[in-house]
């Protein structure tokens, strides 16, 4: 197993909160990590998609009372809603007896359901981690080229050749889209999801513009934009906002959109391995949404990510804006000589933001005129890290 980056602050917030949700899509890793977890503590694990486990729980609250001294994980919660109000009773038994953190962690393979349950009756009860597919920080630099074709789902990335790796990917899309997606929202033709899904891989790192959308799919604007939010409530989509800056310019306004994973675009567009992609359209807007997702992770929960644009021309990638209101600046670019055009430094001009980087899949580390530094994607990540923990 590799060592995962946020088992440090799953560990801290079992030790701070009597239940941690730990969510993120199917086969990314929250099992193997929770198990991890149990290793260092009495623990019982529980598969809600099992049967037999399942069966266990048919009186709940008999069973979870007898296991108050050990850390009960319930994997695939969101199965069960029913249990959130019997969580909230024992939970509230357990504080009085003086027990007061490290009783539940529950897995979620989306944040939709368990949000809202656990919103209802476990409020001040709970904390919440996002575990994502395997980042660069976890598979190191020298993976950088086979993580971003193949994505960071363990199972893909690990996968004995690229052909297998593909495999493996389209049979994950299919069995979210005849299997996981009915399950977690109202029944949605399994055909139209894979044609948006396609469509938001060809739109990486497009504005989003749910009316072109909808005409190519043949449906309504609020159906479509219905669809697009379960995507990115199952946590396979991000829509990355703009920065609304008070400064006296024209802004865009509307989000980017982004497939999370490298490896599920590959796998949607049919690219197969590392050449296909250098020769690909999509080669650019991949790699910048590979280096946006790494970023994005090693920024979280302390920094919020945005990405900045005027009618001007004036653009920025990613910006991270943290609590005490400064800002960094990132242009990413797949070059090993990377140039940049004028809107990112009239964009710096417009923020002034307090570090400027320019990130780029090779190791060196330069820097250029105005306060800007050229960087690594694994050495800036790095330092994001480091930055978030500080703060």
């Amino acid at each position: 197993m590799m060592k995962r980056a946020l088992e440090p602050r799953l560990l801290d917030e079992l030790a701070d909160s009597p239940a941690v949700a730990l969510l993120g899509p199917r086969q990314s890793g929250k099992t193997t990590l929770a198990l991890e977890v149990a290793k260092t503590r009495p623990s019982i694990y529980l598969d809600l998609e099992s049967p037999p486990d399942r069966a266990r729980l048919a009186e709940p609250e008999a069973f979870l009372s007898a296991h108050q001294e050990e850390l009960v994980i319930l994997d695939e919660v969101h199965r069960v809603p029913g249990l959130f109000p019997v969580l909230r009773g024992l939970i509230d038994k357990a504080r009085r007896k003086g027990k007061k953190h490290g009783l539940y962690l529950l897995l979620g393979s989306a944040g939709l359901d368990l949000l809202s349950q656990s919103g209802e009756t476990l409020a001040g009860r709970i904390s919440y981690l996002e575990l994502g597919p395997l980042q660069l920080r976890e598979t190191g630099a020298s993976s950088l080229d086979t993580l971003w074709l193949r994505g960071g789902f363990p199972d893909s990335f690990s996968a004995r050749s690229d052909a297998a790796s593909l495999r493996w990917r389209q049979n994950f899309i299919r069995t979210y889209l005849e299997r996981d997606i009915p399950m977690f929202g109202p029944r949605m033709p399994a055909e139209t999801l894979r044609r948006l899904w396609t469509m938001l891989a060809h739109l990486q790192g497009g504005l989003l513009n749910l009316a072109d959308l909808a005409r190519g799919l043949g449906i309504d604007v609020r159906t479509t934009a219905r669809y697009l939010d379960l995507l990115v409530d199952l946590l396979l989509v991000r829509r990355l906002p703009p920065w609304h800056a008070n400064v006296s310019k024209r802004l865009v306004r509307s989000p980017r959109i982004y497939v999370r994973d490298t490896g599920l675009v590959h796998a949607l567009l049919d690219i197969v391995d590392t050449d296909a992609l250098l020769g690909h359209p999509v080669v650019g807007a991949s790699f910048e949404s590979f280096a946006i997702e790494n970023m994005a992770a090693a920024a979280r929960p302390t920094a919020t990510c945005h990405f900045y644009r005027t009618s001007g021309g004036a653009e920025i990638d990613l910006l991270l804006a943290w609590p005490d209101g400064s800002l960094w600046a990132v242009e990413v670019k797949r070059s090993l000589a990377p140039t940049l055009e004028k809107g990112f430094h009239f964009a710096l001009a417009d923020l002034s933001p307090k570090r400027r980087f320019v990130v780029y899949p090779g190791k060196e580390r330069w820097p250029l005129a105005d306060g800007i530094e050229v960087v690594g994607l694994h050495e800036l990540c790095s330092e994001v890290a480091r930055a978030a923990r500080s703060r």
